[in-house]
């Protein structure tokens, strides 16, 4: 009998139309000899099944269920596409790990504590592996210019805690431009990051649990047209995806063990496409994605294919951990 499967997507974030986006893609590639796939919309205004009309049907919130033709349809599982609230920071998988319904994400701790940038990367320090200077401020904190160009340089990179697909970002260059660049963060959350710039090479590495076995992706290399790799370098073309990375054998290898203690040191399960800036050759940490982009032009999907992973035996595989 097929497994009905709910695809959540969207959101309460900035992020709710590139999760839209990335569900969608992946509602395509389901397997339909083996599943039966539905779209489900998690907006702040309603929660909402969809047929293949896009015809809306109301979740139950009960057990996360809903009525088809005057059947109730209750899922075996859900894999998760949102990206930010609720679905990258912990709420959403909170709330199917207490109703005992099974999803394609880590469990709800984990999800928050990667999606604080600050929290993930106090763990991992505590672990040897080498971050970027940072300085960490509340709304409301006093803001000494002085202190924070003192300890980060300049250039810096102020950015939200809480926040994905680059929003809020900015790439400060001098004094006076710290300033406008927090008050931008803030319109994304109450809580920011100002880290020390790296000059280095850029790679995003994606580490997945695949038929039992903790894998590393191909390695892919950013070029950014752009100063950094922002949102329109993210998703508007505005940059170079490379895989895999144009770096030598030792330097992947380095990567890959980082890679993969990052992982476990964070005790992650599911996806995750983690952020490194290769300084000397040297791998540093930035942050750690858990709920990737899933299109045909996102970096993961594109890391599989090059290890030889099609798009639908990467969700195959997903549905299968997270059901055993």
């Amino acid at each position: 009998m097929k497994k009905n499967i709910a695809i959540v997507m969207g959101g309460y974030s900035s992020e709710v139309n590139i999760s839209l986006k990335s569900g969608g893609v992946v509602f395509k590639h389901f397997d339909r000899q083996k599943f039966l796939p539905f779209r489900v919309h998690i907006l702040k205004e309603k929660w909402v099944a969809l047929d293949d009309f896009d015809i809306e049907y109301p979740i139950n919130k009960d057990n996360f269920s809903f009525i088809l033709n005057n059947e109730m349809i209750v899922f075996d599982c859900v894999f998760n596409v949102i990206h930010g609230n609720p679905g990258e920071n912990g709420s959403l998988l909170a709330y199917f790990e207490l109703i005992g319904l099974k999803h394609t994400s880590a469990p709800f701790y984990q999800m928050a504590l990667t999606f604080n940038k600050r929290d993930t990367l106090s763990v991992v320090r505590q672990y040897g592996i080498k971050t970027a200077k940072s300085v960490f401020l509340n709304k409301g904190d006093e803001l000494n210019f002085d202190e924070i160009i003192e300890k980060v340089g300049l250039p810096c990179f102020v950015k939200p805690n809480n926040a994905g697909s680059s929003y809020g970002i900015s790439k400060v260059y001098t004094k006076e431009t710290i300033l406008p660049a927090i008050e931008k963060a803030y319109h994304e959350d109450d809580a920011i990051l100002i880290e020390s710039f790296l000059d280095g090479t850029e790679v995003s590495v994606g580490v997945v649990q695949y038929k039992n076995h903790l894998k590393v992706l191909p390695i892919t290399e950013i070029v950014s047209e752009n100063d950094f790799f922002d949102y329109e370098a993210k998703y508007l073309g505005k940059s170079q995806e490379i895989t895999p990375a144009r770096i030598s054998s030792e330097v992947q290898k380095k990567v890959e063990e980082v890679a993969k203690k990052v992982y476990k040191v964070l005790n992650m399960s599911g996806f995750s496409r983690s952020e490194y800036i290769l300084v000397n050759e040297e791998p540093f940490f930035l942050e750690m994605n858990t709920v990737p982009g899933m299109t045909e032009e996102s970096i993961l999907p594109q890391q599989a294919a090059a290890a030889g992973i099609s798009m639908r035996e990467l969700l195959d595989n997903a549905i299968e951990m997270a059901l055993n």
